[in-house]
């Protein structure tokens, strides 16, 4: 069953470049990570990728597509279910250096796995935007 989350919409205090440039190397995703964790999960990355083990399950994700300074996409590589990532960096209105920031998942869940992580994936998505949204 296709599952789309959004996340919710908010302003980041840098312009959509900037943003843009942070998420579209893989690579910058991984040095988000302690050490530690990156052994513990084998994580491994480059330009277009990251791969992980997760719970005993690989889970890899790749870009499928970068829009200069507007969207990226993601497509899982190697996970257990089919998926994929949309990042918004969307300009605003008249103030050059803000970004409306968002992120879209579209998911092939069945009903059982939609129950149990849909809720954790919206709360993981806000987050993260929140998170950008402070920092900013």
């Amino acid at each position: 069953m296709k599952t789309e989350i959004s996340s919710k919409h908010a302003v980041v205090s840098r312009a959509p470049y900037m943003l843009y440039m942070a998420f579209t190397d893989m690579r910058n995703f991984a040095q988000m990570v302690p050490e530690d964790k990156k052994n513990e999960f084998g994580l491994q990355a480059d330009y277009d990728s990251v791969h992980a083990v997760v719970q005993g399950f690989n889970v890899g994700i790749r870009v499928s597509e970068r829009v200069p300074y507007s969207r990226i996409d993601f497509a899982d590589d190697g996970a257990p279910f089919k998926f994929s990532v949309s990042m918004h960096f969307d300009a605003v209105a008249g103030e050059p250096d803000k970004t409306d920031f968002s992120v879209k998942v579209f998911a092939e869940l069945n009903f059982m796995m939609k129950m149990m992580l849909s809720s954790k994936i919206q709360e993981a998505l806000d987050k993260m935007v929140d998170g950008l949204a402070a920092n900013g």
